[in-house]
């Protein structure tokens, strides 16, 4: 609902059980898609770290979001809700509906984790894990092979088929 370059902020009322397990549990993982069908849908993943900041910044939300003043339609109204911030998160956006479908991690102030699948050292360059992959994400012009972890889907159908099984996932 409102982000800057720290943080991501969304709220939520105090009476909902969403609001309890975010104080019980302090960290939150949500998802957020757009598109008619899986195959035309691009979503965006985050989960982190959330600290209940109250009503701190509830007016910006409100700003950047005119269509909550049709939920709650008055400061009487609002004064139920609660402003969290994502300090600390890693996502993922991941688009369905271009060829070939295309997929970005982030990270807000923490490390970038290594995740996919990775092709080592004994890569024979039988291309058997280009041939089953549906994405055909697989530079096979060098050896060890490539793949390319923008296009991959990650199902790992490439470390299954691999011969000498020097495919890893991270």
């Amino acid at each position: 609902m409102l982000c800057d370059e720290n943080s991501i902020y969304f709220i939520t009322a105090r009476g909902k059980n969403f609001y309890e397990q975010l104080i019980d549990n302090k960290y939150v993982s949500l998802t957020g898609f757009k598109g008619n069908s899986t195959i035309s849908s691009i979503a965006v993943s985050v989960r982190g770290n959330v600290k209940d900041i109250g009503a701190e910044l509830l007016n910006e939300v409100f700003e950047k979001n005119p269509y909550m003043k049709e939920i709650y339609p008055d400061e009487i109204s609002r004064e139920v809700l609660e402003v969290f911030q994502i300090d600390k998160c890693q996502g993922e956006y991941f688009d369905l509906s271009q060829k070939p479908i295309y997929r970005q991690s982030f990270v807000v102030n923490e490390s970038l984790k290594k995740s996919g699948y990775y092709v080592g050292e004994g890569c024979i360059g039988c291309k058997m894990c280009y041939r089953v992959c549906p994405q055909k994400c697989i530079d096979i012009s060098s050896k060890p092979v490539v793949i390319l972890q923008d296009h991959c889907l990650h199902c790992g159908k490439c470390q299954e088929v691999c011969p000498k099984q020097v495919i890893s996932r991270y």
